[in-house]
């Protein structure tokens, strides 16, 4: 029996509904801040996402899905792992800079090889946002504060948790990074084996250790806060500031750090307790860099190459229905408001009182089966989810009616043809 790859999950009909519910309420909140929609390829090269995120990182390093082509030379390509990198090579090569600041969203399944567990899998799906052309902080803010009012409008403004971090810029960041890596080296055999590792190439992400061990020994290690300059300061002052006269609450985590080397400044995240070991459900932060890293590909070196602010955040779909449904179980949806029913001789008049039905009510969703037995057909009925089953025979072809069944209760009358387009119980809206 073929069956579907370990990690890549289909999501059946009754769990699409909850998934299209989410999806709408914060395509509505990206509406209201005037973000734009974009949709980007799967399939990128391989060298957009080593350029962009980082060859040290753990995803380049282990877990993208790589491979070439059938071209000549065969090109090396990859699935998306993330969606910034796309979406700044889609802005650089539609020139959707030239005079503009873009505000674009996406929404779709990105990959990556690890062990598959609860709210973390091969084939994952995110929402993306990236806000380009502004360097103020302001832009930092607007993020964020558009992601707080997600969390009112999908009813979990109570478990969601902001934690923010300033990476300063990068010389700020590399000073930092060669004093944690003096410090670490003399207690090179405190660390945990992933820690080790990352110690000469990434020792960054050390500050992100989930081990005991290993944060007892950063405890003492140098601040990244000490390595900040002025204007970083300053910037990040003043992101904390706007959120404060916004009334959302944060805290500073100094070990925040991301894991993508692309972030400069500011990064945040989302967390909550309702997940165990799966805490973080949005993450984001500043890239003022990458626009100009990815331009200056192929570019010639002699010429200097600008690049352009910008700052994202990217939420796992999966963590934010788990977590919905640990707050708040979301109902299932029925497949239907009205299901209606025909017996097989006039089952010509059926569809054309359904299809009727579609045009004038177009918030009611009406099914049917095929024609068969009137029994096989309620039976159909019952299994749907309907609020309400029409049921139409040769006696109200004759009396020009309809037979409603209630199908909660049970009860069923005669009304005339056009009842249910002055009805409003039955409809999902």
């Amino acid at each position: 029996m073929i069956k579907a790859i370990k990690g890549f999950n289909d999501i059946l009909p009754n769990q699409s509904a909850k998934w299209l519910h989410l999806e709408s309420i914060l395509a509505d909140v990206l509406s209201r801040y005037g973000y734009e929609h974009i949709r980007l390829p799967i399939v990128e090269q391989t060298d957009l996402f080593a350029r962009a995120i980082g060859g040290a990182t753990d995803i380049v390093e282990k877990e993208m899905y790589s491979f070439t082509d059938k071209s000549e030379p065969p090109t090396p390509l990859a699935l998306r792992p993330e969606g910034t990198a796309g979406a700044v090579r889609a802005v650089i090569e539609h020139n959707l800079l030239r005079g503009d600041t873009p505000k674009l969203w996406y929404i779709g399944p990105m990959f990556r090889y690890e062990r598959p567990q609860k709210g973390r899998y091969r084939q994952f799906h995110q929402l993306g946002v990236e806000s380009f052309g502004s360097a103020l902080p302001d832009a930092d803010a607007e993020l964020i504060a558009m992601t707080h009012l997600m969390w009112q409008e999908l009813g979990l403004k109570n478990e969601m948790h902001l934690q923010l971090n300033s990476l300063g810029e990068l010389d700020e960041r590399h000073a930092y990074r060669e004093a944690l890596v003096a410090y670490l080296t003399d207690k090179k055999d405190q660390l945990d084996d992933d820690s080790k590792r990352r110690l000469t190439t990434n020792p960054l992400r050390i500050l992100d250790s989930k081990e005991a061990s290993t944060q007892a020994v950063l405890a003492d290690a140098p601040k990244l806060a000490d390595f900040l300059g002025a204007e970083s300061v300053a910037h990040f002052e003043q992101v904390q500031t706007y959120l404060t006269a916004l009334g959302i609450d944060f805290e500073i985590n100094p070990h925040l750090v991301r894991g993508l080397d692309y972030y400069n400044k500011t990064v945040f995240e989302w967390v909550t307790d309702k997940l165990g070991s799966q805490a973080t459900v949005c993450a984001g932060g500043r890239y003022d860099g990458l626009v100009g890293q990815l331009k200056s590909i192929g570019a010639d070196g002699n010429k200097p190459v600008k690049s352009e602010p910008a700052v994202g955040f990217a939420m796992g779909l999966e963590r934010l229905l788990l977590l919905m449904e640990a707050v708040a179980p979301i109902a299932d949806m029925p497949a239907c408001d009205v299901f209606v029913v025909a017996h097989p001789e006039v089952y010509s008049a059926g569809i054309g009182y359904a299809q009727s039905l579609r045009y004038s009510r177009p918030d009611v969703r009406v099914k049917m089966a095929s024609a068969t037995s009137l029994k096989a057909q309620m039976k159909k009925a019952d299994k749907s989810g309907a609020a309400l089953t029409v049921i139409i025979a040769q006696q109200e072809l004759d009396d020009n009616t309809i037979s409603i069944k209630d199908m909660q209760t049970g009860a069923q009358q005669t009304v005339a043809q056009d009842w249910l387009l002055n009805q409003d119980n039955f409809s999902r809206h």
